[in-house]
C-alpha cells in the first residue's frame, strides 16, 4: 500500500467513525417516526431501522464481515452472527434479557476490532463461537429496543422485524466483506486497510467501553 492511498484511506475510515459518533443523537429517529407498530411492513421498517440507528451495532456488523472474510468462508460465517442475533432478540421479546448488554457490546467492538487490526484470520470454527457469543448480547438489546417501543406487538410485527433485521444486517456483513476484496483488494487478512478499519472499530470499543466504565463507577460513588 502507496503513501498516497494510506493518505487517503485513514482520514476516510476516521471521517467515517467520527460522522457516526456524532451523527448519533440526529439519527435516532425510528423510522416510523413514533407511529405504534402494528402490522407486517411496520416490523420490517423497524427492523431495517435500528442497525442503521445504531453505531455500535453497526460498527459491529462491519467488522464481522471483515473478520468472516478471512475464515474463507465470507459468505456463510456472518449467519452465526445473526442467528444468535435474532434469538437474542427473540428471547427479550420474549421477556428474557440478557445482562451487562451494554458494557458487553461495548466490548464486542473492541475485542474483534482488535482480532481484525491484529492482521490474523480466525479459522471458522473460533469465529462462528465468537460471532455467535456476541450476536447474542446484540440481538438482546434490539429486542429490548423494540419492547421498550411496541409492548403489545403481534406476531405479524415481530416477523417483520426479525426479517427486516437479519437481512440487513447479513447484507452489511457480505457488503464490508465484499468492498475489502473488491474494492481495497485486501486479499489477505494483514492488509493495510483492512487493519486500519479494524482500528476503528477497535477505537470506537474502547470509548464506549471506557464510557460505560465511567457509568458504572459514578453511579457506586453516587
Amino acid at each position: 500500500m502507496n503513501a498516497r492511498k494510506l493518505t487517503k484511506t485513514v482520514p476516510a475510515l476516521a471521517l467515517g467513525a467520527v460522522a457516526a459518533v456524532a451523527a448519533e443523537p440526529a439519527l435516532a429517529h425510528h423510522p416510523l417516526g413514533g407511529m405504534p407498530m402494528e402490522t407486517f411492513a411496520h416490523g420490517v421498517l423497524s427492523g431495517i431501522g435500528h442497525p442503521l440507528l445504531g453505531f455500535d451495532h453497526l460498527f459491529f456488523v462491519l467488522a464481522v464481515g471483515l473478520a468472516a472474510l478471512y475464515t474463507g468462508h465470507r459468505f456463510t460465517a456472518p449467519a452465526a452472527y445473526i442467528v444468535a442475533m435474532l434469538a437474542g432478540c427473540l428471547m427479550m421479546s420474549l421477556g428474557v434479557g440478557l445482562p451487562a448488554k451494554e458494557i458487553v457490546i461495548g466490548l464486542s467492538l473492541l475485542a474483534l476490532g482488535a482480532v481484525v487490526l491484529s492482521g490474523r484470520a480466525m479459522s471458522i470454527l473460533p469465529a462462528i463461537v465468537v460471532f455467535a457469543a456476541f450476536g447474542m448480547f446484540h440481538g438482546s438489546a434490539f429486542g429490548d429496543s423494540m419492547a421498550a417501543q411496541e409492548a403489545g406487538f403481534g406476531a405479524p410485527v415481530l416477523v417483520g422485524y426479525l426479517l427486516g433485521l437479519g437481512v440487513l444486517q447479513y447484507g452489511i456483513a457480505v457488503a464490508a466483506g465484499t468492498v475489502a476484496l473488491k474494492l481495497w483488494k485486501a486479499t489477505e487478512s494483514t492488509a493495510m486497510e483492512t487493519r486500519l478499519a479494524g482500528a476503528v472499530v477497535a477505537g470506537v470499543g474502547m470509548f464506549l467501553t471506557l464510557e460505560n466504565l465511567e457509568g458504572i463507577v459514578l453511579g457506586a460513588i453516587l
